[in-house]
């Protein structure tokens, strides 16, 4: 079983997947590999990979399915068809989705991911997409192990969850104090397919890619082979440390191409610190609609360049018009932070708690400008 998510904004001919697989390997297609991984540093990773390994968990879970759908906005779809795009699962002969399953009633679908472990105590991280809905989350370890998990929670802005077992004097991963680089080695590591801890080796493609999956894309892109079942699979440096966390690739087949993407360590830091306290994310809110600094804009109030982000309205009631920011104002740092365009400014105000005043630089009518703003929360529904 497999599950995929497609955003539409991308190219037609390609789909970004997020790399959920079933337990086994039946129905298994020829995939292409990519050839042109990066060789790897002198003797190879055999201590490194005999190192990290055991923090390398199999995540198995169980979610119900049936004839209702669990989302509004799937009145009047067709459930069977959605789960069969959603899982790659076809019905047998004789179950349509016209007659329902025999028993014409819900059923049990299983789904199979990776994680690692972060603390001895028991603390593991995988995607959220990898435990959303479950009604059951194991987590069995190198040695065999196997334990129950607890979902102390998620965030599916940023595709980090956290899991908790029973366990004490676990292997653990700690996370990369330095931010990659391109053309850096790296080391993936997960179950695809369900067949079991995996390695594989590439390069830092690019960073800071934008999949447009979300307010918060900011992925590591790497040519290691990564396949559906990975997600949540640690991405290393040569160190051993883990520098991602393996989330989704791009590929017209489903299998990998050589274009695999990671959440950054840092990212998942956050929200995983933030998950702990009570199993949700908190996120700070302006209430403005923003933009690129275009051409247009540079050229009419002589600015240098086109960095920062331009507020192209603002809402009312919102901290933003409490703190007199106006529409064509320019915010060009955060708490001292230069802002990158209208993803860096989503970013430094989410990354504050509700109720955190921040100092915003900007330019208004070619002058520079500094306010304070009081946050307010951010919903899911909400914009920047």
């Amino acid at each position: 079983m497999q599950k995929t998510r497609t955003f539409s904004k991308l190219a037609p001919a390609l789909a970004v997947t997020a790399l959920i697989a079933g337990g086994g390997v039946a129905g298994l297609t020829n995939t292409t590999t990519p050839a042109f991984a990066a060789a790897p540093v002198a003797g190879g990773y055999v201590d490194l990979v005999k190192d990290v390994s055991p923090a390398v968990v199999t995540i198995e879970v169980t979610r119900t399915v049936g004839a209702h759908p669990a989302r509004s906005d799937m009145q009047g779809a067709n459930p069977f068809k959605e789960f069969e795009e959603r899982f790659g699962f076809k019905f047998p002969e004789g179950m349509t989705p016209e007659r329902g399953t025999p028993r014409g009633g819900e059923r049990e679908a299983r789904g199979a991911g990776t994680g690692f472990i972060i603390s001895d105590d028991g603390r593991i991280v995988t995607n959220a997409h990898v435990v959303a809905d479950a009604n059951a989350v194991s987590v069995t370890l190198e040695d065999g192990r196997s334990f129950d998990a607890e979902v102390v929670g998620f965030d599916e802005a940023t595709d980090v969850a956290l899991l908790k077992v029973d366990a004490r004097d676990l292997p653990s991963l700690s996370f990369g104090t330095t931010d990659p680089q391109v053309g850096e080695n790296v080391i993936a590591m997960g179950n695809p397919f369900g067949l079991g801890n995996t390695v594989t080796t590439g390069i830092v493609s690019a960073i800071g890619r934008d999949l447009r999956a979300g307010p918060f894309d900011d992925f590591i892109q790497t040519d290691a082979a990564i396949n559906r079942g990975n997600s949540g699979g640690p991405l290393l440096n040569a160190d051993g440390q883990v520098i991602g966390m393996n989330t989704a690739i791009i590929s017209p087949s489903g299998g990998s191409i050589g274009l695999g993407f990671a959440v950054p360590a840092d990212m998942v830091e956050q929200i995983v610190a933030d998950l702990s306290d009570d199993g949700e994310v908190t996120r700070g809110w302006l209430g403005v609609q923003i933009a690129p600094v275009s051409d247009d804009v540079v050229a009419a109030l002589g600015l240098e360049d086109g960095s920062g982000t331009l507020i192209q309205g603002v809402m009312e009631d919102t901290p933003a018009k409490d703190a007199g920011l106006l529409k064509g104002d320019i915010v060009t740092h955060v708490n001292g932070d230069p802002v990158e365009g209208p993803r860096g400014l989503t970013r430094a105000i989410a990354g504050d708690a509700p109720g955190a005043e921040v100092t915003i630089d900007l330019i208004r009518k070619g002058k520079e400008v500094t306010v304070t703003v009081t946050l307010g929360e951010r919903s899911t529904d909400e914009p920047a």
